[in-house]
């Protein structure tokens, strides 16, 4: 496990406790009580106490404690006094101390000490037996490396994470399941990185960035008696998640130094957002960022690499449990714009043979599904994996595909259903029928600046110009077309012609 990835994973854990870890009801006691049940949720009697004393309309619960250890890593949380006031209107304050160490340590012995601390943290809390509500802000919430121990070697320096103007909502309803909703927002959000390897090499990692307008939703289903140390039945049980992040702008610089080598640069984006969901049922995921820019100097180059990309995004959607309706999937990928500098360029086109204007990929894919298992059920999973169809394909569109690129453009889009009762016509494939055009314009201007460039030996270039005469047709000055067609007989057809 990786330095970065064990910073990582502590600072999810600070943000477990700091933002989802409570939730209320409408005493002090039953506040508290809550608390521990969540917090059991990651392995059972994990929460160790000091002492708890009431007094009055007020509970405090001292030297509270967290553990949690899968076996490879081991995370202590020392949370200190937690004091639990209810108020004259029903509703009851939390208050937390102002910082609280976190200890990880990993099955190789390298511990890692990060601190979480709360500026001006109010938590208030409202709601009845079965639904809480609570208000939650904060001026700041940093997460803070202390040093990381490997043996003999301690490695320290500056490594922070600071939330800053934090507020937000969390709620909790309690029925079959726990139902969790939060939304969070922050003006933004600064990350530093100053560390300097022990040793004599001089090596050392700098970086800062800054993500500004920062704001994130989520909503949780939890089974009430689940165990996060043995998830197998996890969905199975109804757990469910759902949500994401926005983003306005983010700005990063770095300076690495290690093994001898030198990377330097700056990142920076526009808007970005991510949304996601996971349950019994289907797995979503969709991404996207705009106005991307990068320029990185390296001791490995003799010149600065610089990329910009107007836009770029991922997404898709599968159905995971079985249905009787074939339900959604999709795929989706996009590259817009995207620009590299002359410098690169020149590497392998010094005379400005190809167009250098921006590239752009992007695919677009959709359909429909029929699984015939429940793949998160473990129960099923034996027999999901001997089957030799799990799912069953009914449609499959087409609905972009666009690659321009060095003054090529490649167009598609088309449409198939799919027969799952004819498995006998494509060899065991359910029969497809419906069809797909691809167009290509400025192939031909292409191909002979691969050759203008030496790229490209002219007789390759002929083999392949013959190949494109078979299974393309001419539309226009540099313009080809393909045309796919799977009729109801199963007949396959390239442009009007039989080839099955």
């Amino acid at each position: 496990m990786t330095y970065t990835t064990q910073l990582r994973s502590a600072a999810c854990i600070a943000a477990l406790v700091v933002g989802g870890a409570a939730n209320a009801d409408v005493t002090a006691a039953q506040v508290w009580e809550d608390w521990k049940a969540q917090l059991n949720m990651y392995g059972e009697n994990n929460v160790t106490v000091g002492t708890e004393e009431a007094s009055g309309d007020t509970l405090v619960v001292r030297d509270i404690t967290t553990t949690m250890d899968d076996g490879e890593v081991k995370v202590v949380t020392s949370l200190g006094d937690l004091t639990f006031t209810q108020q004259g209107d029903g509703s009851v304050v939390v208050t937390m101390a102002e910082s609280y160490p976190i200890v990880m340590t990993v099955e190789d012995d390298v511990v890692i000490t990060v601190l979480v601390s709360q500026s001006d943290l109010e938590m208030v809390v409202t709601g009845d037996e079965n639904v809480k509500n609570y208000d939650i802000s904060s001026d700041q919430v940093t997460i803070e490396l202390q040093d990381i121990v490997d043996g003999d070697i301690t490695f320290t320096g500056d490594v922070k994470l600071t939330a800053n103007d934090l507020a937000g909502t969390y709620s909790s309803e309690v029925g079959d399941l726990r139902e969790l909703t939060y939304d969070l927002a922050m003006s933004s959000l600064d990350l530093i990185v100053d560390i300097e390897v022990p040793g004599d090499a001089g090596e050392y990692v700098v970086a800062s960035g800054k993500i500004e307008g920062m704001s994130m939703q989520a909503d949780m289903s939890i089974p009430l008696d689940a165990d996060f140390e043995n998830p197998d039945n996890l969905f199975v049980d109804g757990f469910a998640a759902a949500g994401g992040y926005e983003i306005e702008r983010g700005n990063y610089v770095f300076d690495i130094n290690a093994d001898g080598d030198q990377l330097a640069g700056s990142v920076s984006t526009g808007t970005a957002k991510l949304t996601g969901e996971i349950n019994s049922q289907t797995i979503v995921y969709d991404t996207e960022t705009n106005d991307v820019a990068i320029n990185v100097t390296s001791g490995d180059f003799p010149f600065p690499v610089e990329l910009a990309l107007a836009q770029y995004g991922v997404g898709f959607a599968m159905p995971v449990g079985k249905t009787e309706e074939p339900a959604d999937f999709g795929l989706s990928v996009d590259f817009i714009d995207l620009t590299i500098n002359d410098m690169i360029w020149n590497m392998f086109d010094p005379g400005t043979v190809l167009p250098r204007d921006p590239a752009t990929v992007q695919l677009d894919v959709s359909g429909k599904a029929k699984p015939l298992y429940d793949m998160f059920d473990p129960a099923q999973a034996d027999a999901m994996a001997s089957s030799d169809m799990p799912v069953e394909l009914d449609s499959l569109t087409l609905n972009n595909l666009r690659v321009a690129l060095a003054g090529a453009l490649v167009t598609g889009s088309g449409a198939f259903t799919f027969d799952n009762s004819d498995l006998a016509t494509f060899d065991g494939m359910p029969r497809p029928e419906g069809d797909a055009t691809v167009e290509v314009t400025g192939l031909n201007k292409l191909m002979d600046n691969l050759v203008a460039m030496g790229l490209v030996p002219e007789d390759q270039i002929m083999g392949g110009r013959m190949m494109l005469g078979m299974f393309a047709r001419t539309t226009g000055d540099d313009q080809l077309e393909t045309t796919l067609e799977v009729n109801g007989e199963g007949h396959v057809l390239v442009n009007g012609q039989r080839m099955r």
